[in-house]
Parts: C-alpha cells; structure tokens; sequence
C-alpha cells in the first residue's frame, strides 16, 4: 500500500513537478523568441540609427508565452485538487458525509490567475524591450557596427547546434547590466579588470585558464574568445533567470490554488470560515530569508494575512499581491486547519438555544 503523502509532503511533491516544467515552458518561448529573429531586418534599423525599429523587428510578442500561462494554470489547478482530496473527513448534522470537490471553473479565481499571468507575461515583454533597446543604444553610441551591436544582442548561432547562444533576450534588466560590464571588464585588457571577472559567480569555469593567460601575458584577449566567454556566462544567468522565476510561479500559483480550495468549500456552506485557520510554515533551513523565518508557526484566521517585519502584508507564501522581494524564490507554504471541537460546540449551544 503507497504511503500516504501528508499535506506539505504534496506540496513539495507538486513543486518538483511543476518548477521544471515551467522552467521549460520559460526557456522554450526564449528560444522560439532568438529563433525568430532575422538578423539582417534587425540591422538594417541599425544602420538607419532606428533603434525603435530594431527592438520592433525582434517581435517580442507576449503570445510567445502562451504555454508558461498554460502550464501555470495546470500548476493551479492540480494544486487545486490535491487540497481536496488531503482535506478531513467532515459529516453534516445529519451524519451525510461532507464531499468536497474542486471547482475549476471558479470564475472569480480563474480571472485573477489569468489575470496574474498576463501581469507577468508582460513584465517579461517590457522588461525586454528595455534590456534591449539600452544595449542596442550603448552598442552604437560605443562605435561599434550594427552587425556587432545586433549579435551582442540576439545571441549567436552555435554551429553544432543551429541554436542561438549568448545575447540578452531573456534577461532582467538587471542581468542585462551584468553582461555589458562583463563584456567591458573582458574587452579592457587591463589586469585588475580581468581578475574581477573571475570573481563573478555565474561564469564558466573552463574560460579561466585563458584569462589568467592574458593576465599573465599582458595582451587583450581577442575579440571571438571575449564572444564565447560572454555568451557562456549569459546563458548561465538566461538558466538562473529561469529557474527563479518557475520556482515563484509555481509557489503562486500552488499557494493560491490552496487558499482558493478551502475558500470554494466555504462559499459552497461545506464549513464555516470561522473555523478555518491557517499557519505559515518556513522550508526550515539557512536559506530561509529573515523575514520569512520570522513568520514561521505564525497564525490567522483564513481571511486574514500575516503581517512581515518588513510590514508587507501576505495572505499566505507567494501571495502575488505582496511586494517582490517577500516572494521571489519563496519555499515557504501555508497550513490550513478545519477546528472540529469549535463547529461541535458551536452546533451544541445552538441546540441548546
């Protein structure tokens, strides 16, 4: 007989089961996006200085990401069921068995998913166009040719493969910044600027033997080298981009399906908010932030929110509604109790009425 999984068991279970698939369904729209970009559109905007229309001829369009909403909805919903089919057995006064079912199509929460998806969706697009257009401006302002400038950009084809590498499509803005000081360190030949770049943790390892033999020698290491060494370490932080954003997705999208399964039993009058509580329990280890140590074995009711010492205001872990930097690779998740003896008693003195 399998053993019964308890409910932070599935939870973890249903998080390694989604993380890597939206992971993928991330990185597959990346390279449908580097795919299908012709380079030669791109720089012909650039030779007529229109970078407007270079960042326009990369068609970086959020239908692009119609499987990462797709799958974050799958996410969502078999959250959704798993929380039912872990919840107590109830009867009625009447001594009926309570049955509890997931409603999928509950309007109200189905329009906030989609609506939180489409929010992220076009996060990732302006987010973009930004990264983008900021590097395609540099590039030409620093003399360099379009072509160059362009490459820098959409990444370059790997031979072997036929797959676009490198480049900053998929990048934060932030991360895109990473990459232009990188390339600059790498460019500059100087020494001390060199060594930093060896300080930088996403970078492949395989390529310091060749830094540490332009130090050595004094001389700039040439430009297709400086190319590898770029692309290599951009794929690297396309990898981290991907991976912190599954794991958030997913804790979105299976915290809410949580709260959503007991709150579609309340509406249906299967148990009373009154006697639903939640708890926030930390993933208990060095990694937890602060913040969220703090909370741990904290209480509310299920309408209610747990306040963090930064004052955010979450109603459960990866509460969408609540700022960045409270759920950005949050692992925490959130424990809800039906209180029996309290609908007993309640019933008792109602009787007793």
């Amino acid at each position: 007989m399998l053993k019964r999984l308890s409910p932070r068991e599935r939870f973890e279970q249903l998080s390694s089961e989604w993380e890597p698939k939206l992971r993928s369904a991330f990185m597959a729209a990346i390279d449908d996006l580097r795919s299908g970009i012709v380079l030669r559109r791109v720089v012909e905007r650039l030779e007529r200085g229109d970078i407007a229309g270079a960042v326009g001829a990369m068609n970086l369009d959020a239908d692009v990401f119609a499987r990462l909403e797709l799958v974050i909805a799958e996410a969502y919903n078999s959250g959704g069921q798993a929380t039912i089919e872990q919840m107590p057995s109830l009867r009625d006064p009447d001594g009926n068995r309570i049955v509890f079912r997931w409603g999928v199509r509950n309007l109200p929460a189905e329009t906030e998913l989609r609506q939180q998806s489409a929010e992220l969706v076009t996060r990732i697009v302006e987010d973009q166009r930004e990264a983008i257009r900021l590097a395609l401006t540099e590039g030409l302002a620093k003399g360099e040719n379009p072509t160059r400038t362009a490459l820098n950009v959409i990444g370059r084809i790997n031979r072997v493969t036929g797959r676009r590498e490198g480049g900053v499509i998929g990048l934060t803005g932030a991360q895109e910044r990473y990459v232009a000081s990188a390339r600059e360190e790498l460019l500059s030949g100087d020494p001390t600027r060199l060594r930093a770049f060896l300080d930088r943790e996403r970078r492949d390892r395989r390529f310091d033997k060749a830094i540490l033999k332009s130090i050595k020698a004094g001389k700039a290491l040439p430009v297709e080298t400086v190319n590898r060494i770029v692309g290599r370490y951009s794929d690297r932080l396309l990898e981290l981009r991907g991976t912190m954003l599954a794991r958030t997705e997913t804790m979105i999208a299976l915290s809410k399906s949580r709260d959503d399964a007991f709150r579609q039993q309340i509406d249906a009058g299967k148990i009373e908010a009154e006697d639903v509580g939640k708890t926030w329990r930390s993933a208990r280890d060095e990694k937890v932030r602060y913040t969220h140590r703090a909370l741990n074995g904290k209480t509310a009711p299920i309408d209610g929110a747990f306040q963090s010492p930064s004052g955010a205001m979450l109603r459960y872990p990866g509460d969408p509604r609540a700022p960045v930097h409270e759920i950005s690779g949050c692992r925490c998740w959130c424990e809800y109790n039906i209180d029996h003896i309290g609908k007993v008693v309640r019933r008792f003195r109602a009787f007793a009425v």
